[in-house]
C-alpha cells in the first residue's frame, strides 16, 4: 500500500524543481507551439508576448496546485489566459487552436514530470502513485481551465462580431446617404470589409413568411449567386432586419440563370430583387437602389410575385411608380382583354412574349415553347387579336407589359 502523504511529499519536490525552470519550460512550449501550430506563433509581437504570458501563468497555477494541494476546481484561468482567448476571438482564430494549445501544453507538461518522477524515484509502486496523481490533477486542472477560457472565447466573439456589424452597418448607411461629401474609400473598405473601387451587383434578400434565424439561410443565398456568377471573395452582407437584408456582389453581371440556379437549391420563401451593375461608390449606391425601387414593387405584389425580380426586368415600371393600381392600370390599357387572369389568357401571353423576345421568329419561338410552329402561328394571331393597338405602334410597351405580367402575375392582371 502506498503512503498518499509520501505521493503528495514527492510532487511538492518535483513541482517546486519545475517551479525554477518555469522560464524555461515556458521557451519549450513556445517552441512546441512554433512546430504545430505555428499560426500562433508567426505573429505580431503583442500577440506571442501574450501567448508566452498564458503559458508561464497557466505553468505557474498548475504547479502552486501540485505544490499546495489546491483543488483543480476551485481555480480561476490566469489573467493573461483570458485574455489571450479574447485576443484570439476578436481575430478569429478557429477556437480549436485554442484547446489543442491546451491539449499540447498538458502532454509537454506532463512529460516534464514523469521524467523528474523517474529521476527521483526508484520504488515502482511509488512511481505508479506519482504518475496517477500528476494526471489526475492536469485532468482536472486543463479540463477546467479550457472549459472556462472557450467560453470567455465564445462570448468575446460574439460581442466582437455585433460591434462590427454595428459599425458595418452605420458605415453602409453613412456611404448611402453621402452625406459629408466624398467619403474616405480606404477607410470605408477597412470598416466594411469589401473593395468599393471594383464593380458591384446589389441584391436584397428576404424570406417571405419567416421572420426568425433566417439571415444565415439569407446570407448563404448570397454567396451562392456570387459562386454561381463566377465570382471571388465574399458578398458585404448586411442585415436590416430578423427577415431580410442588403448585400452587394463583388461581380461584373450577374445574370437570370445564375439567380434562378441559386434560388432552386434554396428554401422556397427566399425572395430576390437585383439591380444591374455599378462600379465604385455611386454604383455603390446606384446599383443598390435599384434593388430596392424593385424590392418596394415585389412587396406591393405580394405572393404572387416571382422569387427574383430584377432591375432590368422590371426596372422601368419600378422607375414609374410603386403604386400597383397605377400599374395593373397601365398592363390593362397596354393589353386590353389580353390582361385576363384566366388560364388561357395566360397561354396566349406567355406565348406572344416568347414570339417577341425570338425577333418575331415563329421557329426560334416553336422551339422555345416546344411546339409545333403552327399552334404558335395560332396563339400569336389569337393574342394580337385581343390587343387594343397593333403591334407595329405598341410593340415596346408591349413587351414590358408581358413581361411584367409575366413576374408579377395576379397583383397586375385584370379580374377574369
Amino acid at each position: 500500500m502506498v503512503d498518499e502523504e509520501a505521493v503528495s511529499d514527492r510532487i511538492r519536490q518535483i513541482a517546486a524543481t519545475l517551479a525554477d525552470r518555469a522560464g524555461e519550460l515556458t521557451g519549450d512550449l513556445v517552441q512546441l507551439y512554433a512546430a504545430d501550430l505555428p499560426q500562433l506563433v508567426n505573429d505580431d509581437e503583442r500577440m506571442v508576448s501574450l501567448l508566452s504570458a498564458s503559458v508561464y501563468q497557466n505553468i505557474e497555477t498548475a504547479l502552486q496546485i501540485l505544490q499546495h494541494g489546491i483543488d483543480p476546481a476551485t481555480v480561476e484561468p490566469p489573467a493573461a489566459a483570458m485574455e489571450y482567448a479574447r485576443r484570439l476571438a476578436q481575430r478569429g482564430t478557429p477556437v480549436f487552436d485554442l484547446i489543442r494549445a491546451y491539449d499540447l501544453g498538458q502532454a509537454a507538461m506532463l512529460d516534464f514530470g514523469f521524467q523528474e518522477c523517474i529521476r527521483l524515484v526508484d520504488d515502482a509502486a511509488l512511481l505508479g502513485a506519482m504518475m496517477r496523481r500528476l494526471l489526475k490533477v492536469a485532468y482536472e486542472f486543463i479540463t477546467r481551465v479550457v472549459r472556462q477560457l472557450v467560453g470567455v472565447y465564445q462570448d468575446e466573439r460574439d460581442k466582437w462580431l455585433l460591434n462590427r456589424s454595428a459599425a458595418r452597418a452605420a458605415k453602409v448607411l453613412d456611404l448611402l446617404s453621402e452625406n459629408g461629401g466624398p467619403p474616405d474609400v480606404d477607410a470605408a473598405e477597412a470598416v466594411i470589409g469589401y473593395r468599393l473601387r471594383g464593380t458591384h451587383v446589389g441584391m436584397i434578400v428576404w424570406h417571405a413568411s419567416e421572420t426568425h434565424d433566417v439571415l444565415s439561410l439569407l446570407e448563404s443565398v448570397a454567396g451562392a449567386v456570387l459562386e454561381r456568377a463566377g465570382g471571388e471573395g465574399r458578398p458585404l452582407f448586411v442585415p436590416r432586419d430578423e427577415a431580410g437584408a442588403w448585400a452587394w456582389l463583388p461581380v461584373a453581371s450577374v445574370r437570370r440563370e445564375h439567380l434562378d440556379a441559386a434560388l432552386a437549391e434554396a428554401d422556397p420563401g427566399v425572395r430576390v430583387t437585383v439591380g444591374d451593375p455599378g462600379t465604385g461608390v455611386a454604383g455603390f449606391r446606384d446599383t443598390h437602389q435599384q434593388a430596392r425601387r424593385v424590392h418596394a414593387l415585389a412587396l406591393a405584389a405580394g405572393e404572387h410575385c416571382d422569387r427574383v425580380l430584377t432591375f432590368r426586368e422590371v426596372g422601368t415600371v419600378a422607375l414609374m411608380t410603386t403604386d400597383l393600381n397605377a400599374a395593373r392600370l397601365w398592363v390593362a390599357s397596354t393589353l386590353g382583354p389580353l390582361s385576363a387572369d384566366d388560364e388561357n389568357c395566360a397561354r396566349l401571353r406567355d406565348t406572344l412574349r416568347v414570339f417577341l423576345a425570338a425577333g418575331g421568329s415563329y421557329t426560334t419561338a416553336a422551339g422555345e415553347l416546344t411546339m409545333h410552329k403552327n399552334s404558335v402561328q395560332y396563339r400569336v394571331r389569337k393574342a394580337q387579336e385581343l390587343l387594343p393597338r397593333g403591334l407595329a405602334e405598341s410593340r415596346l410597351d408591349v413587351e414590358l407589359a408581358l413581361n411584367l405580367s409575366q413576374r408579377l402575375g395576379a397583383a397586375v392582371l385584370s379580374p377574369a
